[in-house]
């Protein structure tokens, strides 16, 4: 009986055109998809190509029944075996009628001759059959496989360099997000709630799906148009105002001149956040300390701002698929209670500006630092062991953004990507509590100053803001070393600006 009448077979879905190529050159193999679980495999050989053989089987089966036979058996393999109750090790040399109620056989031996020999028994039964390291003996390849949750891809090579397949599959292993899998949960959940025929039910599916993929470019291009249009429109509507409105004119010429200065300095420090994922505070703290402000008033102004900023990129990243909800509540509580006690602390020591301003001076030098030394390091693989204490790291990432007037990305997110965390989702993660911090912040600042730089905050508040939407989309579409380098040496100048005008005054 065949493994497809038995049931046992997942077939990928095939172009009835390809039949007209089936004597084409190229690869000719068909991939399949086996349910091991449902399925008796031999394993003969128990050395160290006996290891991988079984190691790749029960990393893409768990529960697959396998035999493993062998005349000698490594110390890995015995210990595979206490791992999984499936898998029954037998140390003896081969027979044929090993292969008696067997579907699947492998060959895992040193031994060319034992390996002929348990290729003819198996065909004389009608199995298929992988021989090691021998592709014109093989009935069938084991490819390398791309794992994420219940998707799964596989790669051939038709047997001609499994080293090209290993790094194609690392490749994919990489680019591939883990949270994939959320989304095939997501779309399995909303098939069973579909009602109709199953014509009905592909149209409504392909309707959903169809964004992933249909053309984008025209989408795209329509947007930045309309962003285009909106900032040019603001820039004739203000200019008419100014030479047709002495009102206006006179109105304009009355706000605080350092409101300009803020709103240059919030929209470029916003973009700039939005390339790197970081430096929004650092930059921003760095530079209200450098215009005369208080440590805790400029811890103040850039929680402010960032409620609306961070907000605005926490939805667009919400938006675009890119939030970790599990991350987020790992994150969320203990940052914002981390945050709380930050500003409270800071908030007390406002009469002792004078000395709390070098050390935050000093603090942004060395943040400033960090990020010209993350420009230059050698790109590293990602480590496979994700970090493990988020929480904690939320409370130290919270408390000392609140203190210092920044950190939350420089630390959250940096800590987050180097310990294994995607990219991408870790950006969208700390960008949205970002925004809950922000707002307990800010509250407990509002709470406790008696008296805040106004100008400076509506600068930063509307620069930020209007960078926001623009700034989460262009996240690593442009030079991020370059940034890094340039915000690198800004905040350490202007840091350095800070703590020798103190010491000068001081002596």
């Amino acid at each position: 009986m065949s493994l497809a009448s038995k049931g046992l077979v997942d077939t990928a879905d095939s172009d009835l055109n390809s039949v007209r190529n089936e004597n084409a050159g190229g690869n000719q193999l068909f991939p399949v998809f086996l349910k091991l679980n449902k399925l008796h495999t031999v394993v003969i050989g128990a050395g160290k190509v006996g290891l991988e053989k079984l190691t790749a089987i029960m990393h893409n089966c768990n529960t697959a029944r396998v035999t493993v036979i062998s005349a000698a058996v490594i110390h890995e393999v015995s210990a595979l075996a206490v791992a999984y109750p499936t898998i029954n090790v037998i140390q003896k040399s081969f027979v044929d009628s090993d292969l008696d109620g067997v579907d699947l056989v492998i060959a895992a031996t040193d031994d060319s001759a034992l390996n002929a020999y348990i290729r003819e028994s198996a065909h004389q039964r009608k199995l298929l059959i992988n021989v090691a390291d021998k592709p014109d003996l093989c009935d069938f390849y084991l490819g390398s496989i791309v794992k994420k949750g219940d998707l799964k891809i596989g790669i051939s090579t038709n047997g001609k360099s499994p080293t090209i397949a290993k790094r194609l599959r690392e490749v994919l292993d990489e680019n591939i997000p883990d949270e994939i899998d959320i989304t095939l949960q997501q779309m399995a959940g909303l098939r069973n709630t579909l009602s109709g025929d199953f014509a009905a039910k592909v149209k409504h599916l392909n309707e959903i799906t169809s964004v992933l993929v249909e053309p984008k470019i025209e989408r795209k291009n329509l947007r930045w148009l309309i962003w285009l249009f909106i900032i040019f429109g603001l820039g004739i509507a203000i200019t008419a105002l100014w030479f047709n409105e002495p009102e206006f004119r006179a109105y304009a010429q009355q706000i605080d001149q350092s409101f300009y200065y803020f709103l240059g300095a919030g929209f470029l420090f916003a973009m700039v956040d939005g390339a790197i994922g970081m430096s929004y505070g650092v930059t921003s703290t760095a530079f209200s300390i450098s215009m005369g402000i208080s440590p805790a008033s400029a811890s103040m102004a850039v929680h402010l701002s960032e409620i609306m900023s961070n907000g605005i990129a926490g939805w667009m990243h919400y938006r675009m698929g890119n939030v970790n909800w599990k991350l987020f509540k790992l994150l969320i509580l203990p940052g914002i209670l981390g945050a709380a006690v930050g500003a409270g602390l800071i908030s007390s020591l406002e009469h002792y500006a004078m000395y709390t301003k070098p050390l935050v001076s000093i603090y942004t030098l060395t943040l400033g630092g960090v990020i010209l030394s993350k420009a230059f390091k050698t790109a590293k693989k990602k480590s496979a062991d994700k970090i493990k204490r988020i929480s904690l790291l939320g409370l130290g990432g919270g408390f000392i953004d609140a203190v210092g007037g920044g950190g939350w990305g420089s630390i959250v997110l940096s800590s987050l990507i180097a310990g294994g965390r995607h990219p991408r989702f870790s950006l969208g993660t700390v960008k949205l509590t970002r925004f809950f911090i922000a707002m307990i912040g800010s509250l407990v600042f509002l709470t406790m100053l008696n008296g805040a730089p106004w100008s400076a905050i509506a600068g930063l508040i509307i620069g930020s803001a209007l960078a926001a939407p623009i700034a989460a989309r262009i996240s690593n579409r442009i030079s991020v070393k370059l940034i890094m380098v340039a915000v690198g040496i800004i905040v350490i100048l202007v840091s350095l600006k800070s703590i020798v005008a103190f010491v000068s005054k001081v002596i």
